[in-house]
């Protein structure tokens, strides 16, 4: 091959894997294994003290996992990145790295119910607490620093209402308050947005949506956009103070620009323990093989039937960015050009009875609480995902009571049309 940089499909397909050195196989095994032999009791050691890369015990690193990791760090441009069981567990292995008790980060309001609810409550029990700001409103996020600020969270497309946020204006106020950006890349996947191109210096993702994409394994994954200086300002210590579990090493002055992904293996996921399983990890890397196919028929697909919506008289709105009249068309233009994701909302003039009655009466769309699969799905947030928060919140996070939320799969789009209209009639 010759010297040019691999397209994107070329890297969904081979980037991190070669075939096996012992056998030959071609795709990638799955190393069900705990536990992997030393050569002898120097390279345990060296292993140990973190002097050198390999395997141990697949808690912290499994080389089918290892070919995830990589690749999905080639495809959105970071340096190395870290898999992990979920998208949930990935959230609390990066915050981990980051806050104190009593420290603060910033997050968008809208977000998944369920980073939403994570963020408010379970957080609290490390003493981490959240700030809350508009990313319609980039100046909240400004307003919202304090001294006690550690870093920045938002969603490339929020899930659930589907707008594009415009992490290249938030990534300056970061960059100002001297704090890395996190954007969760779940809806968008790497195909569509990028966020370390835009000024990301963290990514995350919930592995079991659209880079899965087939809905038969959960995971998570943390890239690592090698773009931060830790060591300044000694606002990090788990990166720039010696660690005394490990002899001292100073991790990114040892690490360098991809000291995070490595913290977060070996401070993280080593004492955390949400590993990720390796036949989840190979079931995943094959979704991944045939990312920017699904993700291209996905966007197709919503944009249709988005535009049925718009027109029909049970519907009052269509939240899609993909939609000329949207308000967040300008950014998805900008962000997204290849499409605007495959999930987004609609709401409808019956309000919270007519979300109930809605996705009872679908037959081919799956009433689920998932996103990001082949297949059509469909729930109504308030009553779900997001029934949790109260009315006010709801509303806030785009999960109103009329609201309902589709991820839009890749069947032909006439049939998903024809399902929707018969739900609605009825």
């Amino acid at each position: 091959m010759s010297d040019r940089l691999p397209g994107f499909s070329t890297l969904a397909v081979h980037a991190g894997a070669q075939p096996d050195p012992t056998t030959g196989a071609r795709a990638t095994p799955i190393y069900q294994t705990t536990s992997f032999v030393f050569n002898d009791a120097d390279h345990a050691a060296s292993l140990f003290g973190l002097q050198s890369f390999g395997n141990i015990y697949t808690r912290i690193g499994n080389p089918t996992n290892a070919v995830l990791e990589e690749r999905v760090a080639a495809l959105e441009g970071g340096t190395a990145a870290l898999a992990v069981a979920s998208g949930h567990a990935a959230q609390v292995v990066v915050m981990q790295q980051l806050l104190q008790p009593g420290d603060e980060f910033i997050a968008a309001r809208k977000l998944y119910g369920g980073s939403i609810n994570q963020f408010t409550h379970s957080f609290k029990s490390f003493g981490w607490n959240v700030v809350w700001a508009d990313s319609d409103d980039i100046a909240s996020f400004e307003r919202a620093v304090t001294p006690r600020t550690k870093a920045i969270f938002i969603e490339s497309i929020a899930n659930p209402g589907g707008s594009i946020t415009d992490i290249e204006a938030i990534s300056t106020v970061a960059r100002k308050a001297g704090v890395p950006l996190i954007v969760d890349n779940t809806l968008a996947s790497p195909y569509l947005i990028r966020p370390i191109d835009h000024g990301a210096d963290i990514v995350v993702h919930s592995l079991t949506k659209f880079l899965g994409g087939h809905g038969n394994s959960i995971g998570g994954v943390i890239v690592d956009a090698g773009t931060f200086d830790w060591s300044k300002a000694g606002k990090y210590p788990m990166l720039s103070e010696p660690r005394p579990e490990y002899h001292g090493i100073k991790l990114h002055e040892t690490f360098g620009n991809f000291a995070f992904a490595i913290a977060c293996r070996v401070l993280g996921l080593r004492d955390l323990g949400p590993a990720l399983s390796p036949f989840n990890a190979f079931l995943i890397l094959t979704g991944i093989e045939t990312l920017p196919l699904r993700m291209q028929k996905h966007c197709d697909n919503a944009k249709a039937i988005a535009e049925f919506l718009s027109g029909h008289p049970a519907v009052s709105s269509v939240s899609y960015a993909g939609l000329s009249s949207d308000k967040y068309n300008q950014l998805a233009r900008k962000y997204s050009p290849k499409g605007a994701g495959a999930v987004f909302t609609f709401s409808l003039k019956g309000g919270y009875d007519a979300g109930v009655s809605l996705v009872s009466n679908l037959k081919l769309f799956s009433h689920l609480a998932n996103v990001g699969d082949t297949r059509s799905l469909v729930i109504h947030p308030a009553s779900t995902t997001h029934s949790q928060l109260d009315d006010a919140a709801k509303v806030k996070s785009g999960a109103g009571p009329d609201v309902v939320r589709l991820s839009i799969g890749i069947e032909d789009k006439e049939d998903l049309i024809a399902d929707l209209e018969q739900a609605l009639s009825a």
